[in-house]
C-alpha cells in the first residue's frame, strides 16, 4: 500500500464519519437553536430546559435514522474488506 491510498483510505473514514455524525449534529443544533431563540425570547436560563429537548430530539432523530446509519456503515465495511486484498496484492 503507497501513500495514496492510505490517503484515499483516511479520506473515506473521515467521510462516513461525517455522513453518520451530521443527522445528530444537525437536529442538535436546530433544536439548540430553537430553544436558545425562546429562552430570549422568554427570558428563561435554565440549563435544563435546553439540554432535555435537545436529548429528546437526538434520541428520536438516532431512532428514526439508526437504519440507515446501519446501512451506510455495512456498505463502507464492506466494500473496505473487499478491497483489503486487492491492496495487499499489489505489495
Amino acid at each position: 500500500m503507497d501513500a495514496n491510498e492510505a490517503i484515499d483510505l483516511v479520506r473515506d473514514a473521515i467521510f462516513m464519519s461525517l455522513i453518520v455524525g451530521s443527522p445528530l449534529l444537525v437536529i442538535g443544533m436546530l433544536v439548540g437553536l430553537a430553544i436558545g431563540l425562546i429562552q430570549a425570547l422568554t427570558q428563561i436560563q435554565d440549563q435544563t430546559v435546553s439540554t432535555v429537548p435537545k436529548l429528546v430530539a437526538m434520541t428520536l432523530a438516532i431512532v428514526i435514522c439508526l437504519p440507515w446509519l446501519t446501512d451506510r456503515m455495512m456498505d463502507y465495511t464492506r466494500n473496505l474488506l473487499r478491497d483489503i486484498p486487492l491492496h495487499m496484492s499489489q505489495r
